[in-house]
């Protein structure tokens, strides 16, 4: 016996398996059917989803569409999630200019603060501008301290190197205490990490490209674990090096490299023509990092590495 149904519709008790309408063929009071198909085809069980009892969405997770989609399957209105992060951010260095002003002799526009406001809020972050801070330490000083009492972190750019003007790293110390200071990586060495009255603080590199390569590598896991997610690390895809390269051993490189294509179908990773730390465009120009491990020496074409594409970083 052959009962027509609509999609969605339940099955009769002792019905198993669903013909699509459009396979078969009646005519008058009898149905043609095609071969070929398994028994419970074209039927969803219930519970092949989701088993009574089973976890539907881990603690820690940040939610994505599909999340959502899953939650609201099983008829949830609403979850448990936690705040958003208030992230109090700032530029120093005389030299540092707001967008859209005149730049005087000497001076640079600050981008790095449009990129780091940008990149938080991609991770769902509030971001409080507190502008540009001019190299003074005790300035630099009272700002760390107010921003601390009201923020669940500190964000900076520029001033923790070693220069005559590089003040952000002596003012952590004064008001709070460092807890680390520079990274094996390049770009990127000069990063301070300290807490202030409870609150981390972040002090990141001046250099453009280097703030973005430190915010991915170390301040988006540190975000994930404030806000009470879990610290997913970047996983690099295979691709293959388009490129000659040497680098120091003991140090992580990270190489701003766009994808191509090649004539046997693989996938290869073109390195930009432009290294230095403050060229954006390798940044606007690229698909990704090349992260090169510690203890690599040399890179030849056609070799295996590691490729970080750009969206995988927020």
């Amino acid at each position: 016996m052959a009962v027509r149904l609509f999609t969605g519709a339940p099955l009769p008790a002792d019905a198993d398996t669903v013909f699509m309408q459009e396979d078969v063929e009646a005519t008058g009071g009898h149905v043609s059917l095609p071969a070929g198909l398994r028994k419970g085809a074209n039927v969803r069980r219930a519970g092949e989803d989701i088993a009574r009892d089973a976890i539907l969405l881990p603690a820690g997770r940040r939610l994505r569409p599909q999340d959502v989609a899953l939650a609201a399957a099983v008829g949830l209105r609403s979850l448990a999630v936690r705040r958003r992060l208030s992230v109090a951010l700032f530029s120093t260095g005389n030299e540092v200019c707001e967008p859209g002003k005149t730049l005087r002799e000497g001076a640079i526009y600050d981008s790095n603060r449009a990129m780091l406001a940008a990149l938080l809020r991609r991770l769902g972050a509030k971001v409080f501008d507190l502008g540009i801070l001019a190299d003074s330490r005790a300035e630099i000083g009272r700002k760390l301290t107010a921003a601390a009492r009201d923020h669940d972190l500190i964000l900076s750019s520029g001033g923790v190197s070693t220069g005559d003007e590089d003040h952000v790293k002596a003012a952590v110390d004064e008001v709070g205490h460092l807890v680390f200071w520079r990274l094996g990586i390049k770009p990127g060495r000069p990063v301070a990490m300290g807490v202030i009255g409870g609150a981390p603080f972040m002090g990141l590199p001046g250099n453009p490209v280097a703030v973005f390569v430190t915010f991915c590598h170390v301040v988006r896991p540190l975000l994930a674990r404030l806000g009470g997610a879990v610290a997913e690390p970047l996983l690099p895809m295979p691709v293959r090096a388009g490129f000659e390269y040497r680098k120091k051993a003991g140090r992580r490189e990270y190489v701003r490299v766009a994808l191509q294509r090649s004539r046997d179908g693989s996938v290869m990773a073109i390195k930009h023509a432009q290294e230095g730390a403050g060229i954006l465009t390798s940044l606007t120009e690229t698909d990704g990092l090349a992260e090169l491990s510690e203890d690599l020496r040399t890179v030849s074409p056609g070799d295996l590495i590691g490729f970080l594409p750009f969206a995988s970083m927020w």
